[in-house]
């Protein structure tokens, strides 16, 4: 009897070891050097079994590279356990994946062994296509763009500043040869300055001869009040002649004879192209001084009350002030005509649009350009770089209470809103149960919660995603119509979704901007890049 009990207790443990089967299964037998291979390891043991799956770095002469969490499915009041692990070789040739133990209520079972083949990368520098290396891309500055406009304005304004200043000393200049107390002094000073010029000595007689000539001419005009300026030689000296006539001035002929003749010389050598010799232009020269000074001393002296001077001084001072007027008025007008100048050549060259961004500003392009933030948001994190630190938000209210029954942690993060021209949320959720989440799903809800908030014609497009680390998702991307609240009119924006699952919890990322926004396509490239999922455990 007892020898049947043992018998008994016997064939039952071995029906007990019998049932506790693993199965091997792996993705390829080849793979390339430095490839994964996905082996998986899967038993079904009851819900009170206690399972260890083999650890460590390497299999035989395979390098464990990824380490997979444990995955239950429960099938009846059993759990099915799979355990994947991501084996690489970098070494070519034929290796054997020796049985590996797995503990089962202290019993070991092993996995089947395989074998696999590690193939050589073949490398064709014949057939495929050559690039040349290309440029040098010199990285922008932390500290942007600002600083060259800043630059071209401080420059428009020190143009500005020296036209003014150029203005300014020539108006004085001319100022200073303009006043002056009586005729006599301005043509002498005028004189002065004509010599200082050395015009006939360079060869320019005739522009000499005609500023010579020009000084009596303004003087007389001045003087005695006659046309002198608009009057032929012999016109003048008629009119000169019945002036001091008239005011019983004591000019002598000889006076008058001396001017006429150097007037006569003058038309010669502007409209014969007459040559005077050196001793004849000084003679020229003297004649014209005297005579100057014989006319100021025929002309009655006339007594200036000192109301007079107060006038003058009056007249004077209006005169600067209104020089003063036209020096401001002529730089303020080129330093708009120069940045308008600078500004149609500009859009003729580069285009409206650059300068509306670059002198008007753009919103999502200072966003592009500035300070860049990189952090971890939510539980499990998602790590991302963003151009402003997300702010916390809280979406439980637009949840439905179905919904809400069955979450136990929900974080959202976002910068922006809907209806501005760029808009970025980062959610996390966790249940309280096991769900069986379906991503394709969720996207379709994500949408509707869009339209919820005010978007309406949603085109949905989905496809695969993955992280740089190798966690996969889905990403679900399109078009839609907003209101601009402040314009009332209708926008076109374009969309992108990214879910994840791990841990029996939801991860979402969604970054929305206007469908024409180039520095807005820019940013969400640089911040879909950037994303990375702490994974589940760690």
């Amino acid at each position: 009897m007892k020898k049947n009990t043992l018998l008994i207790f016997l064939f039952l443990l071995g029906i007990t070891a019998f049932g506790q089967k693993v199965t091997t299964s792996i993705d390829t037998t080849r793979n390339k050097i430095g490839a994964q291979f996905n082996l998986t390891l899967r038993t079904t043991v009851d819900t009170t079994a206690k399972v260890v799956f083999p650890s460590g770095t390497t299999f035989g002469k395979l390098d464990v590279i990824r380490d997979y969490v444990i995955d239950t499915v429960k099938k009846d009041s059993q759990y099915e356990l799979i355990k994947k692990y991501g084996l690489t070789q970098f070494d070519s040739g034929k290796y054997v994946l020796p049985r590996l133990p797995i503990l089962i209520n202290n019993q070991r079972v092993f996995s089947d062994s395989l074998l696999l083949e590690i193939s050589n990368v073949k490398v064709d520098t014949l057939t495929q296509k050559m690039y040349d290396i290309k440029p040098v891309i010199e990285a922008k500055s932390s500290i942007g763009s600002w600083w060259k406009y800043l630059l071209i304005f401080l420059l428009i304004i020190g143009i500005g500043v020296a036209i003014y200043l150029l203005i300014k000393k020539y108006q004085k200049k001319k100022l200073d040869q303009e006043i002056y107390k009586t005729p006599i002094e301005k043509a002498t000073s005028l004189l002065k300055n004509l010599e200082n010029k050395q015009l006939w000595q360079r060869g320019e007689i005739k522009t000499y001869y005609s500023e010579l000539t020009d000084i009596a001419r303004i003087y007389i005009e001045e003087e005695i009040h006659i046309p002198a300026m608009e009057s032929t030689t012999s016109e003048l000296i008629t009119a000169l002649r019945n002036v001091a006539n008239q005011k019983k001035m004591k000019l002598s002929k000889e006076t008058l004879l001396d001017l006429e003749k150097v007037l006569k010389q003058a038309d010669l050598v502007k409209f014969a192209k007459s040559q005077p010799l050196e001793f004849e232009i000084n003679e020229d020269k003297k004649r014209i001084e005297n005579s100057i000074v014989l006319i100021h001393k025929a002309v009655p002296e006339v007594v200036i009350e000192e109301g007079d001077n107060a006038l003058d001084e009056l007249l004077k001072e209006k005169l600067l002030k209104k020089k003063r007027t036209q020096r401001i008025l002529i730089s303020v007008a080129s330093v708009l005509v120069l940045f308008f100048g600078t500004i149609i050549f500009l859009i003729a060259t580069k285009g409206f649009d650059y300068v509306k961004d670059n002198f008007i500003g753009h919103p999502t392009k200072e966003l592009l350009e500035g300070e860049w933030v990189s952090s971890e948001y939510g539980n499990p994190g998602v790590f991302i770089e963003t151009p402003k630190v997300l702010k916390r938000i809280d979406l439980k209210s637009q949840m439905p209470k179905e919904g809400m029954a069955l979450i136990k942690d929900m974080q959202s993060f976002a910068y922006g809103s809907i209806l501005d021209n760029f808009y970025i949320m980062v959610s996390t959720f966790k249940y309280k149960q096991e769900v069986d989440i379906d991503l394709g799903k969720t996207l379709e809800n994500s949408v509707q919660l869009l339209e919820a908030g005010g978007a309406t014609n949603m085109i949905l497009k989905q496809e695969d995603y993955s992280t740089k680390m190798g966690v996969e998702g889905k990403k679900g991307y399109g078009t839609a119509t907003v209101i601009n609240a402040a314009t009332k009119t209708s926008e076109k924006i374009y969309y992108e979704i990214i879910v994840f699952k791990q841990d029996g919890g939801l991860q979402q990322l969604l970054v929305l901007h206007n469908e024409t926004d180039k520095y807005a396509k820019e940013l969400t490239t640089r911040m879909l890049n950037s994303v990375e999922l702490k994974k589940a455990g760690e």
